[in-house]
């Protein structure tokens, strides 16, 4: 199982994920002694370190030169600051990716996973996931209903994904966004938009109408009602 290092001091903050990513099966740690965080970090040697930049004692930068002298593993920063700067710097010293604060939970662990499929090249989850008799088979890319086997693309396969792996809660269009990246193909709004209707149609073809519902001004949701 992967371990995950999380390097904040707020508190609130650094709980709240710790708990979300221990859902998803992640073995979590939080830093404790931000003067001593290589230590920690080198004690706990986990596969993926979440990193603030505005850190007590020094800055989550000359943590990450710390960290870059021991391992090359993913670090993403966590960051208050919109300044592009921070962005650069951050990229320049190792970092492999960021998240500006306040940000969407779904959305930090999409990356996560991204950031571990990326470094450690682990295939689409082999389970099967179900809604309303509906069943996926992520590895194939194949969708059961009844006796009817719906063919998806790669697209919409990863969409159907990340909405049945959270069943009964709103997924952003942003996580889902992020969730399609990992194709390696450009994604914007308009696209993502054309590959729900897409998805929908077929859905609806097989008799499941209404499968992927719209939560104005928040994401998509799938339920089992």
């Amino acid at each position: 199982m992967y371990r995950i290092f999380i390097v904040e001091d707020d508190e609130v903050i650094a709980g709240a994920v710790q708990k979300h990513l221990q859902g998803w099966g992640y073995t979590v740690a939080c830093a404790r002694q931000f003067d001593r965080v290589t230590e920690e970090f080198a004690a706990f040697s986990p596969h993926l370190v979440l990193l603030d930049i505005s850190l007590p004692f020094f800055n989550g930068y000359h943590w990450c030169r710390q960290m870059r002298r021991l391992s090359n593993i993913p670090i993403l920063f966590l960051t208050s600051a919109s300044d592009s700067a921070d962005v650069v710097t951050a990229m320049q010293l190792g970092g492999d990716d960021l998240l500006a604060k306040p940000f969407d939970l779904q959305v930090l662990s999409a990356k996560v996973q991204a950031l571990l499929r990326r470094c450690y090249d682990f295939g689409p989850s082999a389970h099967l996931l179900e809604c309303r008799g509906a069943v996926l088979d992520a590895a194939a890319g194949t969708l059961t209903v009844g006796q009817t086997q719906l063919s998806l693309s790669r697209n919409e396969e990863r969409i159907l994904q990340l909405l049945m792996e959270h069943k009964g809660q709103i997924v952003s269009r942003e996580a889902l966004m992020i969730r399609l990246w990992e194709s390696d193909s450009f994604i914007d709004e308009n696209t993502l938009s054309v590959n729900i209707t897409r998805l929908r149609r077929k859905l609806e073809a097989a008799g499941l109408t209404d499968f992927i519902r719209t939560r104005k001004g928040a994401g998509y949701q799938v339920t089992d009602e």
